[in-house]
């Protein structure tokens, strides 16, 4: 089957329901696939960067947040980490115990000691003794509304060198910029843009994950943003990634602190963490 990746495991796909029994795929099995392969595209370059490195006698540590039934999870450890004997792990945070337990049995089946999995909010991971002090990779996979901000904290505290995000359905900005609406509509024309509800929805996603780059550049990453795949696929689709560079932070500090003010969103500063933003910058 050319959706495949070689060296895959058959039965492993099979187990995940990604495969049928007798080894047919239906379309939302393609599309989850596709999503998950080239999700692996951009995280194994990571993961061999980090390996090339002469410091890190640890292994490699990825912690996937909202892992759900953690098909990215089994994915990248049969493509990547099975073969590895240097102590990498994969944990996968998930709130819903029994796809924790499920994801427990399925890698004992398949032999994959170095996986892990915690019944854990994101949030609760953030300040669990079961996770290292150090985390090298932070996934969240359509990790809906604020769990995305709750990975990006954990990130923060774990100093992890790279995140991969794929926000899902945030509203909480949206809801605040409805609210103050009213009042900011007499003196600022920029508020035509989310005027209309349909647009409120969709500029405060947007705003959402502009103001989610700004603060990761304000703690001295780098972003991209891209596609994740094709919109025929998924219109959750905003790809972030972050690579920690020490940059500059003061510019980004800055314009985080402005964006938020123009657009009537300074209640929105402890969700985005500015006061850490603003002290991470004068470091």
């Amino acid at each position: 089957m050319p959706e495949i990746r070689e060296g895959q495991s058959v039965a492993l796909l099979q187990e995940l329901h990604i495969l049928t029994r007798d080894g047919k795929m239906n379309q939302d099995s393609r599309r989850k696939l596709k999503q998950v392969y080239h999700l692996y595209q951009f995280i194994e370059p990571l993961l061999k960067e980090l390996q090339s490195e002469g410091d890190n006698n640890r292994g490699v540590s990825l912690v996937d947040h909202g892992a759900g039934k953690s098909y990215l999870g089994f994915i990248l450890y049969d493509l990547f980490f099975k073969s590895l004997n240097d102590g990498s792990r994969i944990y996968g945070i998930e709130t819903r115990e029994e796809l924790v337990a499920k994801s427990q049995e399925l890698a004992k089946k398949f032999n994959f000691p170095g996986m892990s999995f915690l019944p854990l909010s994101v949030a609760e991971s953030t300040e669990s003794t079961l996770l290292p002090e150090r985390i090298d990779i932070v996934t969240a996979l359509h990790a809906c509304n604020t769990a995305t901000d709750d990975a990006i904290h954990f990130a923060l505290k774990k100093k992890a060198r790279f995140m991969v995000l794929v926000p899902c359905c945030q509203a909480e900005v949206a809801s605040v910029l409805k609210k103050n609406k009213g009042k900011t509509l007499a003196k600022n024309a920029l508020t035509e843009i989310w005027r209309h509800p349909l647009h409120t929805r969709e500029f405060g996603s947007q705003i959402t994950n502009v103001l989610r780059c700004l603060q990761l550049e304000a703690h001295g990453y780098q972003v991209n943003v891209t596609e994740l795949v094709g919109w025929e696929h998924s219109m959750k689709n905003e790809l972030i990634i972050a690579s920690y560079k020490n940059l500059p932070r003061q510019r980004p500090t800055e314009r985080l602190q402005e964006v938020l003010e123009t657009l009537g969103l300074e209640e929105m500063g402890q969700r985005f963490f500015t006061e850490q933003v603003a002290k991470a910058a004068a470091l």
